[in-house]
């Protein structure tokens, strides 16, 4: 008798609360506890607070184990928790991953333009990460990107990456765009 792996299933958590040593600790231990493994995260500290979001997968009677913990442990580690239940990520087929880079004076706005530049043009973003920081030498308010675009397959590159430049150029944007390496 052969007897087949359960089928997986898949749990995306976020947490947010005022940020202390061992957070993450406690989080990956009861997603462990569970039976769950995490497969996919993100975590940060903005201002004074924590935020995390994850995804855990496992058999169904771990991730409904895991999902019925989720009240008591929000209460225990003194955090706002939501989760909902989704799918293994199923990459679009035929596109193409591009990094982008985006350094300019922070300014109201930014990051809405660059999400409509690529929109516009039906291009998903898969990953987006921002940061604001005085620049070294004259204390001046820096904003940063780095974005991970899918482009479609039949995106001509070298016309989109003029568009973007000039994009960038019109609004004072020092940008990159080039496909992922690796």
């Amino acid at each position: 008798m052969s007897t087949q792996p359960a089928q997986q299933q898949y749990l995306v958590i976020s947490a947010l609360g005022q940020d202390r040593p061992g957070i993450v600790n406690d989080l990956a231990l009861h997603v462990t506890d569970a039976g769950c493994n995490i497969v996919d995260s993100r975590m940060t500290v903005l201002g004074g607070e924590f935020a995390i979001m994850m995804m855990v997968e496992g058999p169904w009677s771990a991730v409904a184990k895991l999902e019925t913990q989720l009240p008591a442990l929000q209460k225990k580690l003194g955090l706002t928790i939501i989760s909902k239940r989704t799918e293994e990520h199923e990459p679009r087929s035929g596109g193409r991953p591009y990094m982008v880079e985006v350094i300019a004076m922070d300014h109201p706005g930014i990051v809405y333009q660059l999400a409509n530049f690529f929109s516009s043009r039906n291009i998903n973003i898969q990953d987006l990460y921002t940061d604001s920081y005085r620049a070294a030498h004259s204390g001046a308010q820096m904003f940063s990107a780095n974005i991970t675009v899918n482009l479609p397959a039949t995106t001509q590159v070298a016309h989109l990456r003029e568009e973007f430049l000039d994009f960038c150029d019109a609004l004072n944007l020092d940008a990159v765009l080039e496909p992922v390496k690796g």
